[in-house]
């Protein structure tokens, strides 16, 4: 499915970078959403639209042929870094009708518009080796 994006976003270096605004706009015209943030990252705050596919970047290499080639494909992480460098991996992987959502869920929520939250499942910690939810669940890194 080919959207008519001609006048949104902003091309940058070869990639389309989207608003939220345009997000939305274009998930409700059929485009995917595609939030490559891991598990723990998306627990707590995930973003509120109709066509969302869940790959955290972990398993990205593994299954990013499993993906719609046939749909308007946007990616979105927490700033919208990682998932500028998903766009640039398969745009030499033969993926052509994407973009990136710029600033992420960061800027979404920051812009005001619709996260599903779960306050239980917000981190908290003096560092990352720390970090846990409200329930106690520990989500160390090392």
């Amino acid at each position: 499915m080919m959207l008519d994006s001609k006048n949104k976003g902003m091309k940058i270096a070869g990639i389309l970078h989207f608003t939220a605004r345009e997000t939305i706009e274009l998930c409700e015209n059929g485009a995917v959403l595609v939030d490559i943030r891991e598990e723990y990252e998306t627990a707590a705050r995930q973003f509120s639209v109709k066509n969302l596919i869940f790959l955290p970047n972990s398993e990205f290499n593994e299954h990013f042929n499993e993906l719609p080639k046939d749909k308007f494909l946007i990616f979105a992480d927490s700033v919208g870094l990682r998932s500028k460098e998903a766009v640039k991996f398969l745009l030499k992987n033969g993926f052509d009708n994407i973009g990136n959502l710029a600033g992420g869920i960061v800027d979404w929520e920051r812009g005001g518009y619709k996260v599903i939250t779960d306050s239980s499942e917000m981190l908290h910690g003096q560092c990352t080796c720390m970090l846990r939810t409200d329930k106690g669940k520990k989500i160390g890194f090392k």
